[in-house]
């Protein structure tokens, strides 16, 4: 059974253009993004996957300079591009993260892979379906397959654009599955997403606070750095999150 992250990337966000490539602690946010997704137990390739636009011929360069895998399909969508991406790397089971998460911890992710390894009735495990992670630190798994026959089945604009919205909008047809976080780590009014110039400004520091000290920090030494500097949070509570409806 092979677990990839599949990582929908793009040069041309509507909110925060060009947000893949900004700088955290000396590298692009897509390259630590990686470095943190490379330290996972469970996740056998990682691959990019980008559009066929020349803009992101920056992302393509990236991936293989961090010697992950990528792939380049249709720009709006996502949902055929990332089961494509998924399909060309004999992927049994889509790890969904979003390019948008370059603080997402291993712990986290190995934790939701491991809820779908420990019940193989599960169609769908994540911890976002009820809400106790920052957002930012989202993670989804399912089968390659399962995805296969929604991309060929529903022609739902908001479906072709968030890639897993069939699976929990239908818990009818799916088995799925809450993670739920560490009573230490439930933080959902934590935003640690990546998507506007002030949320920017908030990993930023996180990074040039933590990184230098512990490279691999984790969502331990993220929520008690919060914690000792509140002031940080509010740099952007005020942003409002987007509705995939």
């Amino acid at each position: 059974m092979k677990f990839n992250a599949i990582v929908a990337t793009r040069m041309t966000s509507s909110r925060l253009p060009g947000k893949v490539l900004m700088d955290l602690a000396g590298e692009p946010a897509l390259v630590r993004l990686i470095e943190r997704l490379k330290r996972s137990k469970y996740l056998n390739e990682i691959v990019i996957a980008t559009t066929t636009n020349n803009t992101d011929d920056i992302v393509v360069e990236t991936a293989k300079s961090q010697e992950v895998k990528y792939y380049r399909g249709s720009e709006e969508d996502v949902l055929l591009r990332t089961v494509e991406a998924a399909e060309a790397n004999d992927t049994d089971f889509i790890v969904q993260i979003t390019s948008d998460c370059p603080l997402i911890d291993c712990e986290t992710i190995d934790r939701v892979i491991e809820r779908m390894l420990e019940h193989p009735y599960i169609d769908y495990a994540a911890n976002q379906l009820v809400r106790t992670y920052p957002l930012g630190f989202s993670v989804e798994v399912f089968r390659t397959k399962d995805l296969r026959q929604v991309e060929q089945k529903v022609n739902d604009p908001a479906v072709r654009e968030h890639v897993s919205l069939y699976f929990y909008e239908h818990p009818e047809r799916y088995h799925l599955s809450n993670v739920e976080a560490p009573h230490f780590l439930r933080h959902p009014e934590y935003r640690l997403t990546l998507d506007t110039e002030e949320d920017y400004t908030l990993i930023r520091n996180i990074y040039e606070a933590l990184y230098p000290v512990k490279p691999a920090f984790d969502l331990y030494d993220i929520t008690r750095y919060l914690q000792q500097n509140p002031q940080m949070q509010s740099i952007n509570q005020h942003i409002q999150q987007k509705k995939a409806r």
